[in-house]
């Protein structure tokens, strides 16, 4: 009889187990990680084993088709739950109506208190809504040669005054130059860092004004009148910066802590980093993102709230963060990281605070997508003024 009674309570069990099981909420989460050392299979063992209710299909969809898939997901009634996610997709998905408001889930969440300061402001959407949920992050700075800058007797420049001063007198030309500027494509944030420091800013009058105006000018003149940029610059994209830097060829660039690695293994204790410059006393970085979104369609928001906001907790940011040699978003993850050596950490939490993102609009697409990098070629290479470029450039910000 007892054998009986145990073999009807776990006949009870299984049957409970399968209903459970066939009763769970599904939420679909997709993701982009290029690491091999993929710790998203983990983390959706911790979260079910935490959260019995709910299951995580959580599926890695390739860079160079995310968004692409994601669109036509979205248009087509298939999308996921809940998705990471760029600042520069935000107003055309808030165009769809695809993004479901969090600002109220975030302001009533426990770890928003261990978001790090301005992030939540930098990845507001243009109605000031909060749509993203901040997962990691990058900040760029000023890496240095901390052996040229010893040999030439110089600390890392604070000003752009002392910034300006350094690149000329670290050039050594045709060996050494003073700064690596990024001239081609996606060289505009090391361009910010000088010009909408200075008050430069993508709206109308924004970029026309005298104060802009001069501000490219001073630029400019780095390469045309100072030479303390390579001459290769107006062409030089990331590989050409960072591969200079490497060399010797360049003293200075402008990156983030994603770079840090390689060119720690290149040079050791030779490389280190600061903050960018301040310019007349104001200083302008670019904030890289990556955040987690749900989407409006989803029926399991709740449950995509609980996965997103589980992802953003202190010790699981840490080991998501871990596969894409970013930053961790949470105070706690960023004072224990040891994922990058610590003066990178420390030059990009000294940098947040004054981190901005451009206006996201189509405009700014065309701006950073081909009309900076021409238009800025053309400039370096005297085929426009700098003054020109600007009015150029201001065009596209007329209205």
């Amino acid at each position: 009889m007892t054998r009986l009674k145990t073999l009807a309570a776990s006949l009870a069990l299984v049957t409970a187990l399968g209903a459970s099981a066939a009763n769970a909420e599904t939420v679909r989460f997709w993701y982009h990680f290029d690491n091999p050392e993929n710790p998203m299979s983990a983390l959706v063992q911790k979260f079910e084993a935490a959260n019995p209710g709910i299951e995580i299909e959580a599926e890695n969809v390739p860079w160079n088709s995310y968004y692409d898939n994601l669109y036509t997901a979205l248009v087509g009634g298939n999308a996921p739950d809940a998705a990471m996610v760029k600042l520069f997709a935000q107003p055309r998905l808030l165009e769809m109506g695809a993004l479901e408001p969090l600002k109220e889930r975030i302001d009533a969440w426990p770890g928003k208190a261990e978001l790090l300061d301005n992030l939540l402001t930098l990845n507001a959407a243009p109605d000031g809504g909060n749509y993203y949920l901040p997962i990691q992050y990058v900040v760029l700075y000023l890496y240095y040669r901390t052996d040229l800058f010893e040999a030439a007797g110089l600390q890392p420049p604070k000003t752009c005054e002392e910034f300006r001063t350094a690149a000329k007198t670290l050039t050594k030309a045709p060996d050494t130059y003073g700064f690596g500027f990024r001239g081609g494509k996606g060289g505009w944030d090391q361009w910010g860092t000088f010009v909408f420091s200075r008050g430069a800013e993508l709206k109308p009058g924004g970029l026309d004004n005298p104060e802009a105006i001069a501000a490219n000018e001073w630029l400019v003149d780095m390469f045309a009148k100072d030479k303390s940029i390579p001459p290769s610059s107006p062409n030089d994209g990331f590989q050409e910066i960072i591969g200079a830097f490497k060399s010797g060829k360049t003293a200075m660039t402008i990156h983030h802590i994603g770079s840090s690695k390689d060119l720690v293994a290149a040079l050791g204790d030779k490389v280190s980093a600061v903050p960018v410059p301040a310019c007349h006393g104001k200083a302008w970085t670019s904030y890289g993102d990556e955040s987690l979104a749900i989407f409006s369609a989803s029926q399991a928001k709740d449950a995509a709230w609980k996965w997103i906001s589980f992802l953003a907790e202190p010790e699981n940011n840490v080991e998501f963060v871990k596969a894409t040699n970013q930053l961790p978003v949470t105070r706690s993850g960023s004072a224990n990281w040891t994922g990058h050596e610590k003066r990178f950490v420390d030059a990009t939490l000294q940098s947040l605070p004054f981190a901005a993102v451009l206006p996201q609009s189509s405009a700014t697409a065309d701006f950073v997508n081909t009309e900076w990098q021409a238009n800025m070629q053309q400039a370096m290479t005297g085929q426009i003024t700098p003054a020109e470029m600007m009015k150029k450039l201001q065009a596209l910000f007329a209205q």
